[in-house]
């Protein structure tokens, strides 16, 4: 896929400007005071080529002569969704880091980061300012919430309508170029969260002029997107290319595609996913697809094979995080009750085999059975993770695991998650244990706001009868305001401490465990009653990684020690003590 069908095309006299426009009767360009008809082709494509057009050039569509929209492959929208499109030239940006081809996925480290809350600015420029806070750190990708362009002045990113166009609040696109230039130069990966499941509740006229773009069936988001199409799935790949080959993302995390509807003869993840290797393979670049994926779909990861061939690197382990959540917090209510019964049983499953939930049935889906056997897969076909945006800001008060389990508890579940053979990942902030909550935000008005509050309280009935006025009214600005990262708390006694432990702990992983990672399979684990937990994998260069944790409030004597060189463990005389954890490489 050499080129793209959606947005605007420089070329020597100006620009073409097209738009698939199957139900429309007649589109119009507006540019620069000026009315230009576009010709109907083939398929319900409309285009004309525009003397004199350039970048910075601004625009919208007219459709059958009375309702303006935007263009849905904008690039940039300088006035937010219903203002102008603006024709941006992405290759006159000055790349720096010309030579950047990324790096192998074994080497990935995550920080999930939300541009608005990241910095007190809430911009791109000023997130460089902390990129050598996350090499210091050990980070090495940093993971970007999506950016397609939303109503309003803040929100997730999940609302987006406009898919190709960064959204103006947090700069321009140059800036964001800046970024991830800028991240490069360091050593740093930048991933972006991208949503191909749904578009956003306010500022979406494809049902107006192309009805065929939503068909079939319903989402929780409304209809479902219908990548029967050809331009349809056109529409997603391009901008999975765009992001990809424009910005030079390293790659890509796609939000929750058991909610694609996938039919056709060539469904669309595939094909997403087989473009982007021939980028890969085109370029020389590590170029890495990781889903979020409810299905537990083992058959669609592979970590391996490098360009990516129709498959994904990874998936976001929900499993992992669910069973912590349950083991460090007690709490049991909605998709935690699944782990409820036994989650170091859960914790186990993670670790031996990927999935907890591998085809068993599920009693929060009624008990329909959920996954696919996933102990053939590397490890590292798993991104674990104690906290993420949805497990914290998806609770009533957006509060995070540090306000609801004691220190010493997070503490030996992330020297587990940072130092096992999975790709680890932390939420901003999370690497000096911030407290700052997370709450849900977005930009809403009128019945849509009304509709959104009202469904997050009756979402939260229970939660507001308890806690009543101190859950955060998600349209209010104050609720934004109170996402933004501490970072002078890094600097605090309990702050400094947590920092260093994940410091270590890093510094540990990129000398002993990523150099054995590719090639690394699942072994063995097991726990008993007590909460002696033991697990083995087996590493690509023929070592054995052993772990031996206590995760319980009582002393354990083990049955035996385990075996190898020492390489973390926080006590002297073994594990035995209440939440003591050593980790050991054996000989092969």
């Amino acid at each position: 896929m050499s080129g793209y069908s959606f947005g605007p095309r420089l070329t020597e006299k100006g620009a073409i400007f097209r738009l698939w426009a199957p139900a429309a009767q007649r589109v119009d360009v507006m540019l620069g005071g000026q009315i230009h008809q576009l010709t109907p082709g083939d398929d319900g494509w409309f285009a004309a080529e525009i003397a004199g057009a350039k970048s910075g050039a601004t625009y919208r569509f007219r459709i059958n002569g009375k309702t303006d929209v935007p263009d849905p492959g904008s690039r940039f929208q300088p006035n937010d969704i219903a203002g102008l499109s603006e024709v941006i030239d992405h290759k006159t940006y000055p790349w720096r880091a010309t030579d950047w081809r990324g790096r192998p996925w074994e080497e990935t480290v995550l920080l999930e980061t939300h541009v608005g809350t990241f910095t007190p600015e809430g911009t791109y420029r000023a997130m460089i300012d902390k990129l050598d806070h996350l090499v210091a750190t050990g980070i090495t990708a940093l993971e970007l919430m999506p950016l397609a362009d939303f109503a309003g002045q803040r929100n997730w990113g999940y609302d987006g309508v406009l898919w190709y166009a960064p959204d103006a609040m947090f700069g321009r696109p140059d800036d964001l170029k800046a970024l991830i230039d800028e991240a490069h130069l360091r050593g740093l990966m930048v991933f972006l969260d991208v949503v191909y499941n749904h578009f956003g509740p306010e500022g979406n006229y494809l049902g107006l002029y192309a009805p065929d773009f939503f068909g079939g069936a319903d989402t929780p988001w409304g209809s479902a997107i219908d990548y029967r199409l050809p331009q349809v799935r056109a529409y997603a790949i391009e901008n999975a290319m765009a992001w990809l080959r424009d910005y030079r993302f390293d790659g890509l995390r796609l939000d929750a595609v058991h909610a694609i509807v996938e039919q056709g003869e060539i469904p669309m993840l595939h094909e997403l996913s087989r473009e982007v290797g021939k980028l890969a393979a085109d370029t020389g670049r590590h170029i890495h697809l990781v889903l979020e994926n409810d299905d537990n779909r083992a058959t669609l990861l592979d970590p391996a094979t490098n360009p990516p061939r129709g498959k994904y690197r990874a998936q976001w382990n929900d499993d992992y995080h669910h069973a912590w959540h349950v083991l460090l917090t007690g709490e049991d209510k909605g998709y935690y009750s699944d782990y409820a019964q036994n989650p170091l049983d859960h914790i186990v499953h993670a670790l031996g085999s990927g999935f907890a939930y591998q085809g068993q049935p599920s009693a929060h889906r009624a008990g329909a059975e959920r996954g696919e056997p996933s102990g053939e897969l590397a490890p590292a076909a798993f991104v674990n993770f104690l906290q993420n945006h949805d497990q914290i800001g998806n609770r009533a008060l957006g509060d995070r695991l540090e306000t609801l389990a004691r220190p010493e508890a997070i503490e030996a579940a992330l020297v587990i998650t940072l130092l096992a053979p999975m790709v680890p990942m932390l939420f901003q902030g999370e690497e000096w244990g911030s407290k700052v909550p997370f709450p849900f935000f977005c930009d809403f008005e009128g019945d849509l706001a009304n509709a959104v509050r009202n469904g997050r309280k009756k979402e939260f009935a229970s939660a507001y009868e308890k806690y009543g006025d101190e859950i955060p009214d998600p349209l209010h600005e104050s609720s934004f305001q109170a996402a933004f990262v501490d970072w002078d708390n890094r600097n605090n006694a309990s702050g400094r401490k947590r920092l260093a432990l994940v410091r270590e702990l890093l510094a540990l992983r990129k000398q002993h465990i990523m150099p054995r990672l590719a090639g690394a399979r699942f072994g063995k684990a097991e726990a008993t009653g007590e909460g002696l937990l033991t697990a083995t994998w087996k590493m690509g260069d023929g070592t054995r990684l052993h772990l031996m944790a206590n995760l319980s409030d009582e002393t354990v004597t083990p049955a035996q020690p385990i075996s190898g060189m020492k390489i973390w463990g926080n006590t002297d005389t073994g594990v035995g003590t209440p939440w003591s954890v050593e980790w050991r490489i054996g000989d092969k």
